[in-house]
């Protein structure tokens, strides 16, 4: 498979009557795929999008070892699919004004998890390597307006895909500065 036939796959599992099954089937298959994995594989982290329309994102997230993002939502499905390293998620959920921690869930190599539309979570990168994943989301990753909270204050805002780049561009300085 190569990433053309990734989101080939995808754009017809999300047509599928079921397609939390068929979108769960493409992404078990692309991460075990090892000529796709190694097309995704890169000298570094961040968002790097492989396709987006109004009715599907899929991108390729390359966390930077011991990175960590904010609480943030996707006002979408989405879908997770390791092809390498690890990935550690802390759900919240909404509570009035405010979010409270919902639990966790470690995701490995080869494992592939559904979030849906109203899930709110944060991830770490918890290894000293990089972790890849195949993200899939059920509409415009970029043009949907969601939120984002404050580590620390808990405080919501409005998502700003900008500063999450920075945050993964951060996240490599700071690892690249520790090798020197």
């Amino acid at each position: 498979m190569d990433i053309d036939e990734l989101v080939a796959q995808c754009n017809e599992a999300v047509a599928e009557r079921d397609w939390h099954s068929a979108v769960r089937l493409v992404l078990e298959r692309a991460v075990g795929d090892s000529r796709l994995v190694e097309s995704l594989v890169g000298p570094a982290g961040g968002l790097n999008t492989l396709f987006v329309s109004p009715g599907l994102t899929v991108l390729n997230v390359v966390w930077p070892p011991c990175m960590s993002l904010y609480p943030h939502d996707h006002r979408m499905w989405a879908a997770i699919g390791i092809y390498r390293g690890r990935e550690d998620n802390s759900f919240y959920r909404r509570q009035g004004d405010a979010i409270v921690e919902a639990g966790g869930k470690t995701l490995d190599q080869g494992d592939v998890f559904l979030l849906g539309d109203d899930a709110i979570h944060a991830v770490h990168n918890p290894i000293s390597g990089y972790t890849g994943a195949i993200h899939v989301y059920g509409g415009d990753f970029f043009a949907t307006p969601r939120s984002q909270w404050d580590f620390e204050t808990l405080q919501e805002q409005p998502y700003d895909v900008e500063a999450t780049r920075r945050e993964f561009e951060r996240a490599e300085r700071d690892f690249d500065a520790n090798l020197k």
